[in-house]
């Protein structure tokens, strides 16, 4: 069976070896050392694409004959270009995609690279895991900021973090920059900015204690994510969203289901639904394989048609 790696960056780099969408092992972890966590920011790109490199070479341990590498990274990806990465920004530009192939190929590795959304990652992961590669599926990844994820792989911007939730000119909290935006209620840094005497866990802790404050904050949270999860909806059909990161326990589903029943009227596009998972860096790298490996095959058909 084919054997694929698939890389997720992050606060670390992790990296693994995938077999028929399973992961094969243990996932590598750079840097190992809990302290050197967030270490990558301060790495320029050269040395970045190199320890990248080095964690496949080591995954590979001499093996030439892999199918595809899939790499996540948190930003804006067109074309194998990191358009932006506001959480990596000496990445803002690099052609990671070919940096990376080329390195590969000095070490005889030939196989196939793709960049993609880390959230794009989630979502392929997250199909291959409940059986629904043949499914179109969401998913909303909360945590530092707000990813969105869609899957299968459809060109695009899809920086559905920064769907416009309301026109409050004092909601200028996202990462961006931006006014209005969902991450700017509901990022891990926006709610940090907005509650200067708490921290997230603090405010949804009081929430359920009944400050009328916090209270309403978690009004504000679940129903940002409706009003972004209900666009989707009326854009592009109901379907399946998941929701997943380290904030997703802040969900509560009947709150969330109570603002999307108010949202969404049309009877045709009611038949959505949405289920919270754990965050998981193995799906991520998972879906980062069969994301690759699917790239991998439109590119051979293209050369085969061509």
């Amino acid at each position: 069976m084919a054997k694929s790696i698939g890389v997720t960056l992050s606060e670390q780099i992790l990296a693994g070896l995938v077999v028929d969408h399973k992961l094969v092992g243990e996932l590598q972890r750079f840097p190992a050392d809990e302290d050197d966590i967030g270490a990558l920011i301060e790495m320029p790109t050269d040395t970045l694409v190199q320890t990248i490199c080095d964690e496949i070479l080591r995954l590979a341990n001499g093996d030439k004959d892999i199918a595809a590498v899939g790499v996540a990274v948190p930003g804006l990806v067109k074309n194998g270009v990191i358009e932006e990465a506001p959480n990596l920004p000496q990445l803002k530009g690099a052609r990671i995609e070919d940096l990376l192939s080329a390195q590969l190929r000095q070490q005889g590795i030939g196989a196939p690279v793709t960049i993609l959304n880390d959230a794009d990652g989630v979502a392929a992961g997250l199909a291959a895991k409940h059986g629904k590669l043949d499914t179109m599926l969401r998913v909303w990844t909360l945590g530092v900021g707000i990813g969105f994820g869609l899957y299968p792989f459809a060109p695009g911007v899809w920086e559905g973090g920064h769907t416009i939730i309301t026109l409050d000119e004092k909601e200028r909290f996202c990462g961006c920059g931006g006014r209005g935006h969902l991450e700017g209620v509901m990022g891990h840094r926006a709610m940090r900015l907005r509650f200067l005497d708490m921290e997230p866990e603090e405010v949804f802790e009081a929430a359920k204690k009944g400050d009328q404050r916090c209270l309403d904050f978690k009004r504000l949270w679940h129903k940002a994510l409706a009003a972004a999860t209900a666009t989707s909806v009326h854009m592009a059909g109901p379907g399946k969203f998941f929701l997943t990161g380290f904030n997703v326990h802040f969900v509560d589903l009947p709150m969330l289901r109570d603002y999307m029943q108010q949202m969404v009227k049309m009877s045709p596009l009611q038949g959505y639904s949405i289920e919270v998972v754990e965050e998981s860096p193995e799906t991520r790298v998972i879906g980062s394989v069969v994301t690759a490996e699917q790239a991998a095959g439109r590119r051979a058909t293209a050369d085969l048609v061509g």
